[in-house]
């Protein structure tokens, strides 16, 4: 089942095949935070900003998770040779 990226329980993100693609999705977009340790977890964790949450979902009509994992990647590598 794919996933994607909700805010307020709303589809924010096209379908990833995995919740680990929209986790760098959400990081690149700098909605990844660090959390403080508390008791049960020393050192900080990843969480997602307020009101932003990753969950499965349907794929909409003629989309294929696996292309919007592609060219996310693509995107990336772009950015970086831009940034290089």
């Amino acid at each position: 089942m794919p996933y994607a990226l909700f805010c307020n329980d709303a589809q924010i993100s096209k379908a990833y095949p995995t919740e680990a693609d929209v986790w760098k999705l959400a990081q690149r977009s700098g909605l990844v935070v660090d959390a403080s340790a508390d008791d049960e977890r020393p050192g900080p964790r990843r969480v997602l900003d307020n009101d932003y949450a990753i969950a499965p979902c349907q794929a909409a009509a003629g989309e294929d998770p696996a292309r919007n994992k592609a060219e996310a990647e693509q995107q990336s590598r772009m950015e970086l040779e831009l940034n290089s």
